[in-house]
């Protein structure tokens, strides 16, 4: 049966948003995961982090939803200006059984692989990971999903970390590794990105956006 363990107040190094909504299920089967993201559905305002019988749900807040959103404006954008194709998949559930691990990226991205699932539903196992997931760190959560990123085989992940862009790129070995670039975006140089990205807390998004697509136009200098 599964037991609720309240999340700790303070974890190490890190800190907390007391008003987060925020439960972590101990000793949860797969079965009982899947069935709760089937029955919850997609449309709904959490977040389910699973792995190995743990079990997070979290309610993301505002800080979060808008970060997730101005970096999918920027990777839209930029990959419509460039007119380079793309298959996005949002925060669709990626999860598999014989891992024992589940979890909804903030954003993601088929792009080498875009043509291959072009027209149809992605199901992992039978086809890979995006191959770029854009992960929102700006609230605490008790799971580490990195490790069930790389278990689920997720290639390249964005991380929004305290201010900074961190680009972890998959190796053999199953781990990442922290890269200055982007495989699946390799025109781009991410510092810059975040460069664009402050710029927002000063001027409306649609004059953001503006100013977004005319750096793209500029050749990103």
């Amino acid at each position: 049966m599964a037991t609720v363990t309240a999340a700790p107040a303070v974890m190490p190094t890190q800190s907390v948003d007391t008003s987060q909504e925020h439960i972590v299920l101990q000793g949860v089967s797969y079965s009982t995961y899947d069935r709760l993201v089937t029955e919850v559905g997609n449309n709904r305002p959490l977040r389910f982090t699973y792995h190995l019988g743990e079990l997070e749900i979290m309610s993301p807040l505002y800080d979060h939803e808008r970060a997730k959103n101005l970096f999918g404006r920027m990777i839209e954008m930029l990959t419509l200006e460039l007119r380079i194709p793309i298959k996005a998949c949002g925060s669709t559930t990626f999860k598999s059984e014989l891992k024992d691990a589940g979890l909804e990226p903030d954003e993601s991205y088929y792009i080498q692989n875009e043509a291959a699932l072009r027209g149809r539903t992605p199901k992992l196992g039978k086809d890979p990971p995006p191959d770029l997931t854009v992960e929102i760190d700006v609230t605490t959560s008790v799971l580490d999903r990195l490790p069930i990123y790389a278990v689920l085989g997720f290639p390249e992940i964005w991380q929004f970390i305290d201010g900074e862009i961190v680009i972890h790129l998959l190796q053999p070995n199953g781990q990442y590794t922290v890269s200055e670039n982007s495989v699946a975006l390799p025109m781009v140089a991410v510092k810059k990105l975040l460069e664009n990205l402050d710029r927002c807390h000063d001027i409306d998004e649609t004059t953001w956006m503006h100013d977004f697509r005319n750096w793209v136009h500029d050749g990103m200098k």
